[in-house]
């Protein structure tokens, strides 16, 4: 069965749980996942059965957007409440400040991913170290936060929503924001509303070509050479300049890449949906 669709991942379990959960539902042996969740996230997750997942690098899935609670004055290794150790009392502040703290996370931002996170480090996630007590070297990385918006604050807890680049860390966005009120904090929820384009939707299949962020071309010669993937010109293209893009076949789409050296099939017949 090749099948694309969004699944919707509860707390407690891991993104690899998920999609066995998914596997012998469905009653297929072929899955996978793209964007892992790690086990405190809830939230939407891109599921692919079959070959599909062969799809996910040119899927329109960014920015990403999360909604998350942060419990200010609460200290805990993992940034999240399965570890708090400590809760210190803090002086409630005003939205205002809030949202100015906000706005100035906004934009490009480097900092250390948490050692508590699905990051995957020699083949494992950092989670899995970090729990059996190992030191692990983990490396600044820059993403782009587009968006903080201030849902609701009731001391002390600040629910805000964060639209964000790919490979961004809403655990560390919290802890951010806790250090400019001069506290530690650790998020008490946090939920990925949508991947790109992509939101929850009772799992219903996804239309191939109306979900990948690469431009559409059209081919105008005979589709019996795409289908038989055999040699094209790039000359025999709407668009001739190099990149990649897809091209609909009708019940399937193509994907190919124009190069100074000609055109590369990158993936050929995928079924549409």
């Amino acid at each position: 069965m090749n099948r694309l669709f969004v699944a919707y991942k509860p707390t407690g379990i891991s993104s690899n749980q998920l999609l066995g959960q998914l596997k012998r539902r469905y009653k297929v042996k072929k899955a996978g996942y793209s964007g892992t969740l790690d086990p405190f996230a809830k939230g939407v997750l891109i599921i692919a059965f079959g070959n599909h997942g062969r799809l996910f690098r040119f899927l329109n899935k960014t920015p990403k957007r999360y909604r998350a609670t942060l419990w200010v004055g609460a200290y805990s290794p993992t940034l999240d409440i399965e570890k708090v150790e400590k809760i210190s009392e803090t002086k409630p502040v005003s939205e205002e400040r809030i949202r100015d703290i906000l706005h100035s996370l906004e934009g490009e931002l480097t900092y250390l991913p948490p050692k508590y996170s699905a990051k995957r480090i020699e083949g494992r996630r950092a989670y899995e170290f970090a729990r059996e007590g190992k030191e692990v070297d983990l490396r600044e990385i820059t993403s782009t936060i587009y968006d903080l918006t201030l849902i609701h604050y009731c001391h002390p807890f600040i629910t805000f929503e964060a639209t964000v680049s790919e490979g961004s860390y809403i655990r560390s966005l919290g802890e951010m924001i806790a250090s400019h009120l001069g506290s530690d904090g650790a998020l008490s929820a946090l939920e990925r509303l949508n991947e790109g384009q992509f939101i929850y939707e009772n799992e219903i299949p996804l239309d191939i070509k109306t979900s990948l962020a690469i431009p559409k071309n059209r081919y105008n010669g005979i589709l019996q050479t795409i289908l038989l993937g055999q040699p094209l010109n790039r000359d025999d293209f709407d668009i001739s300049e190099e990149g990649t893009y897809w091209i609909d076949n009708g019940d399937t789409i193509s994907i190919l890449e124009i190069t100074p050296e000609g055109v590369r099939y990158i993936l050929n017949k995928v079924e549409a949906c």
